[in-house]
């Protein structure tokens, strides 16, 4: 249990170490005993647990997207058809919650790897989604399910980026959600302002 406990403690530390210095410095500069001496962890200890610094990354991302995706079950088993805007609603006070952590990743640090973790999970996530709500609704989907979850999230990574970089968001969660639903229901013509064609 006191082991749990301490491992629990450590791997917390170097990931928040990991965090902060890559936020300052970026991760291709950072060294593992820099990410040991900021989360004032032995670096047996470091080693005990990862690889390499890659592996802390990858284990952190891992993490998040585990902890979102408890978050997403709720907001998508009520869900009977369409968007209903719940679940992108929580992605972003999910973010909000652990901005910085959002941010690297966002970013893209790490050669991209922990970005393509979260946005093929993500992907999987909510193909699997969009096949499960059409067999409940009986419809056929004029896209194809994995092509449609690219798209979709995307655009959700696209959106995410923009409002986790701002210091100040630049509108309240509920607001973006808002234009995003409109944005899903009526569709981009609409959204530049234009009526549908004739």
């Amino acid at each position: 249990m006191a082991e749990d406990r301490r491992t629990r403690r450590s791997r917390r530390a170097l990931g928040s170490a990991l965090v902060e210095l890559v936020l300052e410095r970026g991760f291709t500069a950072l060294t593992v005993e820099d990410i040991t001496e900021r989360a004032d962890v032995a670096r047996a200890t470091f080693y005990a647990h990862f690889k390499d610094k890659e592996g802390l990354f990858a284990r952190v991302t891992s993490d998040l997207l585990e902890e979102l995706g408890e978050r997403l079950r709720p907001t998508v088993a009520d869900s009977a058809v369409g968007f209903t805007g719940k679940p992108v609603l929580e992605m972003l006070r999910h973010a909000r919650e652990e901005r910085d952590l959002y941010r690297i990743v966002l970013r893209g640090e790490g050669d991209g790897k922990p970005l393509q973790m979260f946005v093929d999970t993500c992907a999987r996530a909510t193909a699997e989604e969009f096949r499960a709500r059409a067999d409940r609704n009986g419809v056929e989907p004029r896209i194809d399910a994995d092509l449609l979850a690219r798209v979709w999230v995307g655009e959700q990574v696209a959106v995410l980026r923009w409002w986790a970089e701002q210091e100040t968001p630049p509108m309240p969660p509920e607001e973006v959600v808002r234009q995003l639903l409109d944005l899903a229901l009526r569709g981009r013509y609409w959204a530049s302002g234009f009526d549908a064609p004739a």
